[in-house]
């Protein structure tokens, strides 16, 4: 197929609530959904990393997207299906599709290293098998094997292959699958806030981000901005951004999105096990970088009414 959804812009990768029982608290998660539609944003990523896919059985997985879908009217919902094994990423990819997903978002296969070979034969089982666009997720951090740029365009040739989400840390390897396959249908977005404007000037197209959960406007403003080639202005965001992009990883994610996302009043910061609560000293900090933010709402005003 060729991708019906435009992988421009910026995609938040949503953050799960959870009750006082650790229950999905589906009314937060819908009512969250709609207000980053509103806000702007380009698309959906539910049951990502942010989501804590990894500690979601695979029931509660499909009816955080099936609740996300339903909430929203008119932007994608690009669900995060990925796993260490083959034959289960295909199962959730399958569920996802069937409950009615518009893209899948696939991390690469974690923990078990597999060579690139490897890495090309589980993207590529998947792509044959479910007939949606579906981005390739590349974050070594987390998996301990990065995709290196070789098996990257090769799966750019897969008609189901549409993306690449980059947060390798590496700009140089990121702006070399940019340069390889820029006679493809592929999307490359940055999948590290920080660096979302660097991957945008070397040609990237947008951004599945953590901190559009908790400043979507900005984020927005800031890609949109990049897009149109007005860099003075998206410079200008990223530097108000940066406090932000940096203390939402002061902690393993989703921790300090979470904390962020309770300070704001969007949702609760519970965590399910093994994951905790972002400590005392660091929500002071966090408390102190959106008390700032909020204070600050220039650029995007400047933003909003350039023509």
């Amino acid at each position: 197929m060729t991708s019906n959804i435009d992988f421009s812009g910026v995609f938040p990768a949503m953050c799960t609530p959870f009750d006082e029982d650790e229950q999905i608290d589906f009314e937060t998660l819908q009512t969250d959904a709609q207000r980053l539609e509103e806000a702007g944003v380009d698309g959906l990523v539910p049951v990502g990393s942010t989501g804590e896919s990894a500690t979601l059985t695979h029931d509660e997985h499909i009816e955080v997207v099936e609740a996300v879908i339903d909430a929203v009217d008119d932007v994608p919902v690009i669900a995060g299906s990925g796993s260490n094994n083959t034959r289960e990423a295909l199962e959730l990819s399958e569920r996802s599709a069937d409950a009615g997903a518009d893209g899948l978002l696939l991390i690469s296969p974690y923990y078990n290293k597999p060579e690139q070979q490897g890495f090309v034969d589980h993207y590529e089982t998947i792509a044959d098998a479910v007939d949606l666009p579906q981005i390739v997720y590349n974050v070594p951090s987390r998996t301990g094997q990065n995709i290196e740029p070789d098996a990257a365009v090769e799966l750019a040739s897969h008609e189901n292959i549409a993306g690449y989400k980059a947060a390798s840390g590496d700009l140089g390897q990121i702006g070399e699958v940019v340069e390889r396959t820029r006679d493809d249908d592929f999307a490359v977005l940055s999948g590290d806030d920080a660096l979302t404007l660097p991957v945008l000037s070397v040609g990237g197209t947008g951004t599945i981000s953590v901190s559009a959960n908790i400043e979507p406007e900005r984020t927005c403003a800031m890609v949109g901005a990049a897009l149109e080639g007005d860099y003075e202005r998206a410079r200008k965001l990223h530097h108000e951004l940066g406090p932000l992009f940096r203390t939402l990883f002061i902690e393993t994610n989703p921790i300090p999105v979470k904390e962020a996302m309770e300070i704001r009043g969007y949702g609760p910061a519970r965590m399910r096990s093994p994951m905790t609560r972002l400590t005392d000293e660091n929500r002071e900090l966090l408390e102190d970088v959106l008390a700032e933010l909020e204070d600050e709402p220039t650029a995007v005003a400047d933003a909003e009414a350039s023509p």
